[in-house]
């Protein structure tokens, strides 16, 4: 069904004089000839970045999910610039990448041919929504202008040591010919493609952002993101405090004897050493046989002659399953590999396996397994009839009570069976076995992360490639800043193989290269880097575009960054928000960019559904944007997406539901086209026009836009009552404040009004708090510590419309300079910004 034809008829006839598409055409190109959204970089006075997450153009065009996360975005901007700010909301294009790359391949255009038609539909769609986009700073990832200074940032950290290349067991999909990072797998096959995935050891370059992990953590309990942000982002670096544990191996071609043999010799008198990480010392007593990872780099060594073929088969399996199913696999498998380790705190002798289900890429690869409290070691010690010792007890159980299953509870619970730790609450054992370990330098405490390197290596076509050279006589030689960008080369076949190798390997003449150092011939690297660096530097650019000399102005960045306001999805808060604040920190300390966060605040925005299910083309539900503003109007449409539901959940599209949005507006039309001024406006629609400028000013920085739509719609009721005239008193504000919605539509209305401005300078209207109704008191407002005047608001007012109605006073708004760096709002008494 599409917009012509909704489900509530044809859109309603429009009223007098108002033509949607007229008058937004009109403002349009108003805009663009007035570069009406252009900000100010280097003259703001009030600098505010407002950014949106910049969008893959794919083929399809613009989907109804892109458009609401930019309207919620160009409200929130719009709603800045009405309060003074000088506002930045630039939009560019994540066009590298794997996703862009198979569509050139499946319709046989070329990456470089389809990109740019791509973009080009993308841009008329945005215009068409009437977003305060300047387009005179857009980026596209994909041109030499932007990639020269991706692979700058790559260059800068391999001068800090922080980008290295080596040898890892990767996710390998047959079918797309690439690597894929953890979250591209799901259920064990390609998120793409379906493809099962395989698991391969490959030379691949890795950003080391392990190093930054605490920081990363830390910094988080600083920064205005959404909640669910934060937390997921505290899961992905995952934190975990325990203990390094040595277990020494015996040789396997020995007699280890049998398990029981007890072995009192000191950790390091011979044979491997094994180590593994824990976040459990206190249960070591426990332990009754260790598990290695089957890419152990000691796996080889410790294995008996006997056992070397079943462990050889054994890995062979594994390597073809990918890291997600081998972290979900409920069976439990694994093989014996002939070899015993000396328990360090029991001295007894247990045996060593290797299975699927130990990871190298967490701690050590490597895990000291205690059966009787960890529900994974319970079912593998019960499936190879292992031991299970009981080291915990809880109210009611002693040392001898039965483990009919794993004993998971930390909650009143002491340790048993632990010879001279029995009794001990278990925090109390985790610090004392931890500190006895260490003593006898078999154990000391560590800090674990599950955050793992950042492997940036891609082996495709489309996407930047990494400025290294290798020479026979000078080793791995970093391209010089001076010769960037290394161009990407236009090859026309570009379909990769099953190699591991990028295509660009077959490009000869682009391939082999003198090398910078000697001059001898020398060779390119091949790989690509991965997409998300593309964006994880992108929102430093902005300001900057149209410098050639620099990836960002020294200056212009203090300025303007970091960046005030961030909307984007969720499905974003751990790789790309992580990567960008990882990239910051490095640059940051570098010295290039004095902050170390790239975002104040961050929002995520909810999701659109349609007749209650998720949009597909499958299902034939899916939003095609332009019909919709064919048909109703770019104002109506985006209204209408905001009046769904609550921004940070999202809503269910329905077609019914648009008509009540295009009758507001037109009701707003008329009311403003036949309004007058004889005598004076009507005190009880003043009341609520007045708190509607309240709630409407304190919902729009919660980014409660179907709150703030609802309350107009309300005034508009009063208004309209009984079809009174209306007062010109009484619908003017409104104008202002359906701005930010539909700000074609109110630019119109506004001029009609006879301004000669646009309703954007206007500034946001005022509202009496008492005639709002309810207490009010009076706030002294300080710049830095000096007062410089009060103001009246409702008793129960929030930080924000506190702002608001200090900026709206121009006494105050004369003296803030630029952004704020702090506010302290104290209820009730005082606001002070720091400046």
């Amino acid at each position: 069904m599409t917009a012509s034809s909704p489900a509530s008829g044809q859109p309603p006839e429009e009223p007098v004089g108002y033509d949607p598409a007229a008058v937004e055409r009109k403002w349009r190109d108003r805009w663009t000839e007035r570069h009406a959204n252009r900000a100010n970089i280097d003259g703001a006075r009030r600098p505010y970045y407002a950014l949106m997450m910049f969008p893959y153009p794919s083929a399809e065009g613009l989907h109804v999910g892109n458009l609401f996360a930019f309207t919620g975005n160009d409200i929130f901007a719009r709603f800045q610039r009405l309060q003074g700010f000088d506002v930045f909301e630039p939009m560019g294009f994540d066009a590298f990448g794997i996703h862009s790359e198979n569509h050139a391949l499946k319709t046989g255009r070329h990456p470089m041919e389809l990109i740019p038609s791509n973009i080009a539909n993308f841009t008329r769609q945005l215009e068409r929504a009437g977003l305060m986009v300047d387009w005179s700073r857009t980026v596209d990832t994909t041109h030499q202008s932007y990639y020269k200074w991706t692979q700058w940032v790559f260059l800068q950290l391999l001068k800090r040591g922080l980008a290295f290349k080596k040898k890892a067991a990767v996710n390998w999909c047959p079918n797309d010919k690439t690597v894929l990072a953890n979250e591209q797998v799901e259920g064990g096959h390609c998120e793409r493609c379906g493809a099962l995935v395989e698991q391969r050891l490959l030379e691949q370059w890795f950003f080391r952002i392990t190093d930054y992990a605490e920081r990363l953590l830390a910094n988080l309990d600083t920064l205005d993101w959404s909640n669910t942000t934060k937390t997921a982002q505290r899961g992905w670096i995952g934190r975990s405090d325990g203990a390094e544990i040595r277990f020494r191996v015996l040789n396997p071609l020995e007699d280890a004897g049998s398990a029981s043999v007890h072995v009192t010799a000191e950790i390091g008198t011979g044979g491997e050493e094994v180590r593994v990480f824990t976040t459990r010392p206190d249960t070591i007593f426990g332990a009754t046989y260790l598990v290695l990872a089957p890419e152990h780099p000691l796996l080889d060594a410790i294995t008996g002659g006997e056992q070397r073929a079943a462990v050889a088969a054994y890995q062979a399996v594994t390597a073809k399953q990918d890291v997600i199913a081998r972290k979900t696999n409920k069976e439990k498998t694994g093989v014996f590999t002939g070899a015993y380790a000396v328990n360090p705190a029991t001295g007894e002798m247990i045996p060593v396996w290797t299975a699927d289900y130990v990871l190298m890429e967490y701690g050590t690869g490597a895990i000291m397994a205690v059966p009787g409290h960890d529900e994974r070691d319970f079912e593998f010690a019960n499936k190879f009839a292992l031991p299970i010792e009981r080291v915990v007890m809880g109210p009611g159980q002693n040392a001898h009570t039965p483990l009919t299953a794993a004993f998971t509870d930390e909650t009143d619970v002491r340790l048993c069976n632990s010879a001279q730790f029995d009794d001990y609450p278990v925090d109390e054992g985790h610090r004392q076995i931890t500190a006895w370990l260490e003593s006898k330098h078999a154990g000391k405490p560590v800090v674990n992360f599950r955050l793992h390197d950042w492997c940036i290596s891609r082996q495709r076509y489309w996407g930047p490639p990494i400025p290294v050279i290798y020479c026979d006589d000078c080793g791995m030689v970093p391209v010089p800043e001076a010769d960037l960008p290394v161009v990407l080369p236009n090859i026309p076949d570009f379909r990769p193989d099953d190699s591991g190798i990028s295509p660009l390997a077959r490009h000869e003449e682009w391939y082999h290269v003198p090398c910078p150092a000697c001059g001898k011939m020398a060779r390119r690297e091949t790989d690509v880097s991965d997409t998300f660096l593309d964006s994880g530097w992108y929102f430093l650019r902005y300001p900057s575009v149209g410098r050639d000399d620099v990836p960002f102005d020294k200056a212009i960045t203090k300025k303007w960054l970091p960046v005030n306001s961030y909307i984007g999805g969720n499905e974003h808060a751990v790789l790309h928000l992580l990567y960008s604040r990882f990239l910051t920190m490095v640059l940051h300390d570098a010295g290039y960019v004095d902050f170390d966060e790239p975002f104040t605040k961050f929002r995520a925005h909810g999701l659109i559904i349609r007749d209650g299910a998720k949009m597909s083309k499958s299902k034939g539900n899916v939003v095609n944007p332009d019909d919709y503003i064919d048909g109703w109007g770019a104002d109506t449409f985006r209204t209408y997406l905001m009046f769904l539901g609550p921004f940070e959940e999202g809503g269910d599209f329905r077609d019914a539901g648009i008509s009540g949005v295009k009758r507001f507006l037109d009701r707003l039309w008329s009311s403003v086209r036949d309004a007058h001024t004889t005598g004076e406006p009507d005190r009880d629609v003043m009341q609520k026009l007045h708190q509607t400028i309240k709630k409407v000013g304190e919902d729009i920085p919660r980014l409660s836009y179907n709150t703030s739509i609802a309350a107009m719609m309300e005034h508009m009721n009063v208004v309209r009552r009984s079809e009174r005239a209306v007062h010109r008193a009484e619908i003017e504000p409104l104008v202002q404040l359906v701005a930010p919605f539909a700000p074609h539509i109110a630019e119109e209305l506004w001029e009609m009004l006879g301004h000669t401005a646009s309703v954007f300078d206007s500034g946001w209207p005022s509202f009496d708090a008492a005639f709002a109704g309810g207490e009010t008191a009076t706030i002294a407002v300080q710049i830095n510590g000096k007062t410089r005047g009060t103001i009246v608001v409702a008793k129960d007012s929030v930080q924000d419309s506190v702002m608001a109605a200090a900026m709206a006073d121009p006494a105050i708004a004369k003296f803030v300079t630029g952004s704020a760096k702090k506010v302290v709002y104290v209820p009730g008494r005082l606001l002070n910004l720091v400046i």
